[in-house]
């Protein structure tokens, strides 16, 4: 065991990469939980945006279109829970879970003939000057653009949610979507804006696994890393820049638990894989008992004639 081999400012620049694909996810989960619906289906979603991602990029030769076509992917998964909880009234944990299913198998048949190949790099993004300051520059100064993009998007959301009208009336349709109705406002079409929102999210978050994080596609790559973002969001009490600590939290989870095998830490590997998850279901269980900041209508079905 050496644990001197574990650089921590290397430590600290792979944690946010490792976070990344978290906080998309949950950034757009947050957005569609604040709407009043619960989407399970966010493994789903991301699986499907890393294969489109991929693919796009390696017939391409773009990265950018990659990213564009992941967020697309994502969302029109999300069309499927449209139809399913929106139209049909169908139960949205069922639904959810339907989703992530069709998600993983749908993604395996598409990413059959791209296993081994290796997508185009994004390449990092280079400030001069501040980019090179030691210890600072190499943690937050020289990263891929999609990262920024979801600290941005978190800066965004929360801005949104806070000083905003459309902020507002979103709040409104998750608190009560009945009081919401009765004032006028379109629940049905709002709550289709935010799965959409989070769909589009979740292929993002999907992408940068299979172009940045491992520039390879493998068949069910994500690995659970859309429950942990379900998860995140509770973690997060549905507050974005709880979001992103929280995001960066299981990312340096992640991260160390690899630094550890890497160094050789005498503790079985397996007890090392599944220690991100095992903290994920601790602060669920934890965070349980207080339900005090979900929204009211969180998973309820709203059907207008109520």
């Amino acid at each position: 065991m050496d644990l001197g081999e574990i650089n921590p400012v290397l430590l600290v620049a792979s944690l946010m990469v490792a976070a990344t694909p978290l906080l998309l996810a949950a950034i757009g989960e947050l957005v569609v939980e604040k709407a009043g619906v619960l989407n399970l289906g966010v493994e789903g979603m991301m699986i499907v945006g890393a294969i489109s991602g991929f693919a796009i990029s390696v017939e391409t030769g773009s990265p950018w279109l990659g990213f564009i076509a992941s967020a697309i992917g994502g969302a029109v998964l999300s069309l499927l829970f449209v139809l399913l909880t929106q139209v049909a009234l169908a139960n949205q944990v069922a639904s959810g879970l339907a989703l992530t299913l069709f998600g993983l198998g749908f993604s395996a048949l598409l990413g059959q003939s791209y296993v081994g190949v290796k997508p185009p790099s994004m390449g990092d993004i280079h400030i001069p000057l501040i980019s090179d300051i030691p210890v600072i520059g190499p943690i937050f100064f020289q990263h891929d653009p999609i990262l920024y993009v979801g600290i941005a998007l978190t800066a965004g959301v929360w801005a949104t949610l806070k000083y905003t009208r459309v902020g507002l009336i979103l709040r409104a349709v998750g608190e009560n979507h009945d009081a919401a109705h009765a004032l006028g406002y379109k629940v049905i079409k709002i709550r289709i804006m935010a799965i959409l929102f989070g769909g589009a999210c979740a292929g993002l978050g999907g992408a940068y696994i299979s172009l940045i994080r491992v520039p390879q596609w493998t068949e069910g790559m994500t690995a659970g890393v859309g429950w942990i973002a379900l998860a995140l969001v509770v973690f997060a009490s549905w507050k974005p820049w709880r979001a992103l600590l929280g995001a960066y939290l299981f990312g340096g989870i992640t991260v160390l638990q690899l630094n550890l095998q890497a160094a050789g830490v005498a503790i079985p590997v397996e007890y090392l894989a599944m220690s991100p998850y095992i903290i994920t279901i601790l602060v669920l269980v934890i965070l349980s008992a207080d339900k005090s900041s979900a929204p009211a209508s969180l998973g309820r079905i709203f059907h207008a004639s109520h």
